[in-house]
């Protein structure tokens, strides 16, 4: 039985037809978007078919007569106007995440319709002999109808809707394609929006990447139970082993294509938890990383993983030539001189580099005034540094969970060896005119300040020692806390007061019942930094987050919400999504700090003492064992 879902666009969607074509690419490129159970899909080029190609394309023309019809005759008679029988088609095979079909290869022939605004999915499964079986349950179609005026309408035909089935990973269910990819649909033909970026994984072949991602994935997912590091190991664990598998496809492709016999080696600059050097050390590839700072994790790999606690500055003693590949995974100063090093290095080393914080050669990046984002405005930045360096460079996109998702891959040199003198004097005018640019010596109390990456685990140091690098300004080996909570204690409890005592003062307090507890009035953050003098505003500048992070470090006084501060109601159990995952105070449980309302509130505390987590007066408040802690996890 034949089934149709329909969802109509808001009036007055200038994007359509454009958008809707738009659209459907990207669910026929990458459903693995949308469809979280694939890997992605391996799509042949589109070739223009006729009315008898696409019956021969179909296995019984008897009966597959209404599969033909479903394909021609979706419109209504009265919709319907003569159409030359064309087609754009194209077959794509389906690369799940977890293969659990065998030899067996999940495929769609797709056909597009561009003068009836519609494309017609025929999915087939093809054995290891090449035995096709066309899928008539799962044969579905999209359309594009212009209703009248401005109206558009996105419909969803499905030739036998009682017939669907589905396995959640090449067959969706017939109600996730209704609903979810049909509002996804419209939303991106709404938009009609392309990236910046390329696709990701463009420079690989789906299939290995996919499979090699798995085995990696299950080799190494028990790393994720003994993280010993602060960061998140859920996410560091397998970024890191996406990022190795990329590389390790990468490297057997340039293997085969090269008829390389020994596998590549490599160096990561900044290589931070070690944890990547480590993968790709146990699939073969002999290597090492360097970084400033020794981590934790560094002890439990054992003595094959090679890291070294060592400064990296731009310089002749930071040249590798006997390596093949350098890494630069959020390598933050490092990022541009990364190029340059592997150039400098010998005329067969490569690089990896997956940029993170913006820095140039000897000072932060400074945007220019240009309609990009800041990010594809760095990428293209560091793609510049690539060229000049002398490499024919390449930009893909990974699949981690990081909005800092596209590397440069620098995998051969755009001149002859013979021209390597001309080559080295184009890099140094380059490296020279942006540290002129930078003004380089002005800027460095900038890179201390704003510099920080958001890993917070990639850092170098040192001392130049050579003329090319002189003036590159590493940050320190000791990492800076600069959350806030290294300033005084004095300094932040009179902001605290200063802001709460504007925020109570917005509302009247007329002394009543503890129902008329005064909740105080609220300002957007740029109000707040209003109320303060320039002094202390400089001083929060210098701290990551600024005004904003010191109110929130400050839990127990201010909600900080959409950009505005509020004085936080202990009562109100659904003020916020943390505050409903709040367990109550157990009776005579440890308390080891005052209550800031009993103490400074007009009206004290709105929660009777056995309630609150904090302490009212000096008689409820316990020693805090935090500076034993400390004490303990120093001597360690």
């Amino acid at each position: 039985m034949a089934k149709v879902f329909e969802l109509k666009f808001p009036g007055g969607c200038e994007s359509l037809p454009e958008g809707f074509w738009s659209a459907v690419d990207v669910w026929i490129k990458k459903p693995h978007v949308v469809n979280k159970r694939l890997c992605g899909v391996k799509q042949t080029e589109s070739q223009e078919v006729g009315r008898e190609a696409l019956l021969l394309l179909l296995q019984e023309p008897e009966e597959d007569q209404d599969v033909f019809n479903f394909i021609t005759c979706t419109l209504s008679p009265a919709q319907t106007h003569e159409q030359e029988d064309l087609w754009s088609s194209s077959v794509r095979t389906f690369i799940p995440k977890v293969n659990s079909y065998g030899t067996t290869l999940h495929k769609e022939l797709i056909l597009k319709d561009f003068g009836r605004q519609q494309v017609t999915f025929l999915p087939f499964e093809e054995d290891s002999e090449g035995q096709v079986s066309l899928k008539r349950g799962n044969i579905y179609q999209l359309q594009l109808l212009h209703l009248h005026s401005e109206e558009w309408a996105l419909q969803l035909h499905v030739l036998a809707a009682d017939a669907w089935f589905s396995d959640g990973v090449a067959y969706p269910k017939l109600a996730w394609l209704s609903s979810d990819l049909l509002i996804r649909l419209q939303r991106w033909a709404s938009e009609s929006c392309s990236s910046q970026f390329s696709s990701t994984l463009s420079l690989l072949p789906l299939e290995k990447y996919s499979a090699t991602y798995q085995q990696l994935k299950d080799k190494y997912k028990a790393m994720v139970k003994v993280w010993p590091e602060v960061t998140d190991p859920e996410k560091f664990v397998y970024e890191d082993v996406a990022i190795a598998t990329y590389l390790l496809v990468l490297w057997a492709e340039e293997r085969a294509e090269k008829s390389l016999s020994s596998r590549q080696s490599f160096v990561d600059l900044g290589c931070g938890n070690g944890l990547l050097v480590h993968i790709l050390t146990n699939e073969g590839h002999p290597g090492k990383g360097l970084d400033v700072r020794r981590r934790k994790i560094w002890d439990m790999f054992g003595p094959q993983t090679l890291l070294e606690e060592k400064a990296i500055t731009p310089s002749e003693s930071f040249l590798f030539p006997a390596t093949d590949w350098l890494i630069g995974n959020h390598s933050d100063e490092l990022t541009p001189w990364i190029p340059i090093i592997a150039a400098r290095s010998s005329y067969s080393c490569r690089y990896f580099v997956l940029p993170c914080c913006f820095f140039d050669f000897y000072a932060k990046y400074q945007r220019r005034q240009c309609k990009k984002s800041q990010y594809k405005e760095y990428i293209d930045f560091i793609s510049e540094v690539s060229r000049v360096s002398g490499f024919n460079t390449e930009e893909d996109c990974l699949r981690i969970p990081s909005t800092k998702r596209v590397c440069l891959v620098g995998k051969s040199r755009n001149y002859q060896l013979s021209d390597e003198a001309e080559a080295e004097q184009r890099r140094a005018r380059f490296i020279q005119s942006r540290q002129i640019a930078s003004g380089a010596a002005v800027q460095r109390s900038d890179i201390r300040n704003d510099g920080a990456c958001c890993h917070g685990n990639k850092d170098t140091d040192g001392t130049p020692d050579s003329s090319w690098g002189a003036g590159f300004q590493p940050r320190d080996k000791v990492e800076t806390v600069r959350n806030c909570a290294s300033l005084p204690r004095d300094f932040v409890d009179s902001v605290v007061l200063q802001v709460a005592n504007v925020l109570l003062g917005m509302t009247e307090d007329d002394g009543g019942s503890s129902d008329d507890w005064n909740q105080g009035g609220s300002l957007a953050v740029s109000e707040v930094a209003g109320l303060l003098e320039q002094e202390t505003l400089q001083l929060l500048k210098k701290e990551c987050g600024g005004l904003q992070t010191l109110l929130k470090n400050n839990h127990q006084v201010f909600r900080v919400e959409g950009g505005r501060v509020y004085i936080r109601d202990w009562r109100d159990r659904k003020s916020s999504r943390a505050d409903t995952k709040r367990k109550p105070v157990a009776p005579g449980a440890l308390k080891t700090r005052p209550c800031w309302f009993f103490e400074h509130h007009p009206q004290r505390c709105p929660l009777q003492a056995g309630s609150c987590a904090f302490a009212h007066g000096p008689e409820e408040l316990r020693p805090s064992t935090r500076p034993l802690k400390k004490m303990k996890n120093e001597a360690l």
